[in-house]
């Protein structure tokens, strides 16, 4: 398999068990707080804490200093964050299901931090961990 092709399974399945992660936490915060927004948030933040650690490990193999490449992640999410957490309260105001919204918001996030990781994040320093 090609280094991209293998890349972009490797991002997926860590996504995926992020994706565990954050709708696991989701569910389980969706028992107790009514509004979206809130086990929204902190379910995302554990999911990139998750994905970050192991994507740069595992996928994109970037011995980069971690601070600077979590900052990188960081700004991303400053414009992610509040688009889609604005983008699900309509949403829910349009009486479309928590479960739904959080769905679509993950593929998103998905594709766009794949780029930004591989374009951005790790640009030039991919393979470097001994």
């Amino acid at each position: 398999m090609n280094k991209p092709l293998w890349q972009i399974v490797k991002f997926t399945l860590f996504s995926i068990s992020a994706g565990v992660i954050q709708m696991g936490s989701f569910a389980l915060m969706e028992l107790v707080i009514t509004d979206y927004w809130v086990p929204y948030l902190i379910s995302l933040v554990l999911s990139i804490l998750w994905n970050f650690t192991f994507n740069r490990r595992y996928t994109f193999k970037a011995a980069v200093n971690v601070p600077v490449a979590m900052l990188k992640v960081f700004a991303f999410y400053l414009v992610f964050t509040p688009v889609s957490t604005y983008l699900g309260h309509l949403a829910e105001g349009a009486g479309i299901n928590d479960f739904i919204i959080l769905a679509v918001t993950m593929l998103a996030n998905f594709a766009l931090e794949f780029l930004y990781c591989k374009l951005v994040v790790y640009r030039g320093q991919e393979d470097t961990l001994p």
